[in-house]
């Protein structure tokens, strides 16, 4: 029995002495549980797509691509401030025509709506989603870039005529309407079109170019677009020549960055109505740039490969050029016949 003791003895001091209950090693492996783990940085925000700006999270809409006229008659427009972009093109006779893009805001009315032109495909074919118009004569054009057309002439739901105003500049749109028709290809967000300064960045024109009050640009004989810098808005001002371009309600047209892009404008077969050839803007390829931003312009380079490739723009530096956030117009000045003046 004295030996059984013994034996226990031995046993339960081993026992005790064994690493995994050593006061030492307990305490030392208490203190790195307790320890706090990093914690993870959070999330990047959600951007709108189109414009840089914090969104929450992004519905899943597509884009929707809407030709409104810009002849004096159709001034001034229902909508335009609403839109993500703006890309302002010369069609025939030399007035200028908008691709107006809405993805975060859809305005309740939108107008005055006209036909397409054989460059908005080109335009519009890289947000993969919704082109509509009243009507022309390039809607096959638009469905072989991969665009869903939404046509007044097709019959699509959506647009009526106002009496206000006398036809053919009475045509409006619903884009809740549009957005209703939009089939199973054409529902997802789009991708971005351009760059934009995110935290702790800066636009490209602000860092690398000079400061600028106003650009003045010729894209016809009869488009002379200016836009102002403004200081108290943070925006540039849209006029038409010295006539403040407002939109229904007096609202004066604004955008965070006005991006230029000089362009080769050819005449197609085509003619409108009054005989005039129907023009055609060459959006593939490369040429020079002017980017408007927060009081600055800077020089820059755009480049599209393809119908559906996203326009790309190089600054001097040869880095991808930063926008601001917020809203974009882009201007397509002809070259030869165009003319782009900062001062």
């Amino acid at each position: 029995m004295a030996a059984a003791l013994v034996a226990g003895a031995l046993v339960g001091g081993l026992v005790a002495c064994t690493p995994f209950n050593h006061p030492k090693t307990a305490a030392v492996a208490a203190s790195r549980s307790a320890t706090p783990r990093p914690t993870p940085p959070p999330p990047p925000p959600a951007l709108w797509p189109l414009t840089g700006v914090v969104s929450g999270p992004v519905p899943a809409r597509p884009a929707i691509a809407v030709k409104i006229e810009n002849s004096i008659d159709a001034r001034p427009q229902t909508g335009l401030s609403s839109a993500d972009m703006v890309w302002e093109e010369v069609v025939e006779g030399g007035i200028t025509r908008y691709v107006a893009v809405f993805h975060s805001h859809l305005p309740p009315e939108i107008g005055p709506v006209r036909s397409v032109r054989p460059m908005d495909p080109s335009i519009a074919a890289p947000l993969h989603g919704l082109l509509a118009f009243s009507g022309g004569l390039y809607a096959s054009q638009v469905k072989a870039a991969g665009l869903q057309v939404v046509s007044m002439d097709a019959g699509n739901d959506g647009f009526h005529r106002v009496k206000a105003r006398y036809a053919p500049h009475n045509v409006y749109a619903s884009l809740t309407t549009f957005l209703a028709q939009a089939d199973a290809a054409h529902r997802a967000a789009p991708p971005a079109q351009f760059l934009f300064a995110g935290k702790g960045q800066q636009p490209t024109a602000f860092t690398a170019g000079q400061p600028t009050a106003s650009l003045t640009l010729t894209l016809s004989g009869i488009g002379h677009p200016q836009w102002a810098w403004s200081q108290p808005t943070g925006t540039w001002l849209r006029s038409e020549r010295t006539t403040p371009a407002v939109e229904a309600g007096g609202k004066q047209l604004g955008a965070a960055n006005v991006v230029v892009l000089r362009v080769n404008v050819v005449n197609t077969s085509s003619r409108d109505p009054a005989g005039n050839p129907v023009p055609e803007t060459q959006l593939t390829g490369s040429g020079p740039a002017v980017v408007a931003t927060w009081g600055h312009t800077v020089a820059a380079t755009w480049t599209k490969a393809s119908v559906d490739g996203v326009l790309a723009l190089t600054g001097p530096d040869g880095l991808p050029v930063r926008l601001a956030p917020g809203n974009t117009w882009v201007e397509l000045v002809p070259n030869g016949t165009g003319a782009v003046v900062t001062g």
